[in-house]
C-alpha cells in the first residue's frame, strides 16, 4: 500500500508520529493512548497528501499533491492499531480522527468506502471527520452519517467573525459560519447527534467578545464545543504549552458559562515529533524534496482533488 512506514515516538511516550511514504505521496498519522490503549486510544490520519485548502496555520497549507484512496487511509488506521497490541473491540474508547492532513469532504469516494470499511472492521470506534466546511453537496454527508451511527462531524471555526476566518482559511469555496450553522443543525436533525464547532484559542480571539459571538451563531441546545491549543506549523519553534494550555481552559470556561458542553484538546507531542493537529513537520520536508508533484495550494480556487495514486 505504501513504500515505507517511519514511526517516530515522543519521548513522553503517549504519541508516536507514523509517516507513510510512496513514490507518489505522503501521509501522517499520530497515535495517543490515554494513559494506555485500552482505556483511550486515538488515532488522527490523514486524508489527502498535502491539501489544497490553504490554510495558514496547518503545515499542508502550501501545498497539494492528491488524495488519497479510500485503501490508503485505512491502511493508516489498520498499523497503528496493530502497533497498540490490543484488540480493538477491548478498547474501552477508540476515536479515529479524519483530521491530521486534508479535507476529508473533498475525497468523496475516497471517505465514504474508508467509512464503510471502518465501521464494519472496527463497529466500536468513533469517525470523527473534521472539516472547514467546503461548499459543497452535503447529502451524502448526510446519508453515510445516518447509515453509519458512530460518525461525528466537527467544523473547523477557529475565529469568531467570518473577516477573521478568511484571512485564517483563504480557500474561498467554503461556507461561511452562518451557513455552517444550517448544515449543522441539519445533520442533527436528520441523525440526532451533535455536531461540534473547534476552536483553537488563540491571543487574539480568546475574549468575551468571542464567546458572545460563538454562542448568538451556535446554539448550545444543537452544537458542542472543542476548544485546542495552537500548535506550531514550524520544526522547532516551541508550542509555548503551559500558554496554550491556560488560554485553551479559559476559553472553555467561557464557552462553558454560555452553556455549552466543552472539550478541551490539547495534543501531545508537540514540541518534539510535531503531533499536534496541523504541524506536519515530516510532510513540510517531503513537499520541499519533491517540488515537482507538490502544487501550490493558494486556497482560492476548488481543483481536482480526487487522483488515483
Amino acid at each position: 500500500m505504501f513504500d515505507s512506514v517511519k514511526v517516530i515516538p515522543s519521548a513522553e511516550g503517549n504519541v508516536s508520529k507514523y509517516v507513510f511514504t510512496k513514490a507518489t505521496g505522503v501521509g501522517e498519522a499520530v497515535l495517543y493512548r490515554y494513559p494506555d490503549y485500552e482505556t483511550r486510544t486515538v488515532i488522527c490520519c490523514s486524508t489527502m497528501s498535502g491539501c489544497p485548502v490553504g490554510c495558514r496555520f496547518c503545515g499542508a497549507g502550501d501545498h497539494f499533491v492528491r488524495s488519497f484512496s479510500a485503501e490508503e487511509i485505512v491502511a493508516q488506521v489498520d498499523r497503528c492499531l496493530v502497533d497498540t497490541g490490543v484488540e480493538p473491540l477491548l478498547m474501552k474508547s477508540l476515536q479515529i480522527m479524519f483530521m491530521s492532513m486534508g479535507e476529508p469532504l473533498l475525497n468523496k469516494a475516497g471517505m465514504i468506502s474508508a467509512l464503510q470499511s471502518l465501521y464494519g472492521k472496527y463497529p466500536n470506534a468513533a469517525l470523527l471527520i473534521s472539516t472547514i466546511g467546503p461548499d459543497i453537496d452535503y447529502d451524502w454527508v448526510y446519508t453515510i452519517s445516518n447509515q453509519i451511527p458512530t460518525i461525528g462531524l466537527q467544523f473547523s471555526i477557529h475565529q469568531s467573525t467570518d473577516d477573521m476566518r478568511d484571512a485564517l482559511i483563504p480557500f474561498k469555496k467554503k461556507l461561511d459560519i452562518s451557513q455552517i450553522v444550517r448544515v449543522g443543525e441539519r445533520w442533527h436533525a436528520r441523525t440526532g447527534r451533535k455536531p461540534f464547532f473547534n476552536y483553537c484559542a488563540g491571543d487574539d480571539n480568546s475574549t468575551d467578545m468571542d464567546a458572545d459571538r460563538l454562542f448568538l451563531a451556535f446554539n448550545p441546545a444543537v452544537w458542542n464545543a472543542t476548544v485546542s491549543v495552537i500548535c506550531e506549523r514550524n520544526e522547532g519553534t516551541p508550542a509555548r504549552n503551559d500558554h496554550q494550555i491556560e488560554l485553551a481552559a479559559n476559553f472553555s470556561s467561557k464557552l462553558v458559562d454560555r452553556g455549552f458542553d466543552v472539550r478541551v484538546f490539547d495534543p501531545a507531542g508537540q514540541d518534539d515529533i510535531g503531533g499536534g493537529c496541523g504541524q506536519l513537520w515530516f510532510v513540510q520536508q517531503w513537499m520541499r524534496d519533491h517540488p515537482e508533484l507538490a502544487r501550490p495550494s493558494i486556497g482560492h480556487s476548488l481543483p481536482s482533488v480526487h487522483t488515483p495514486a
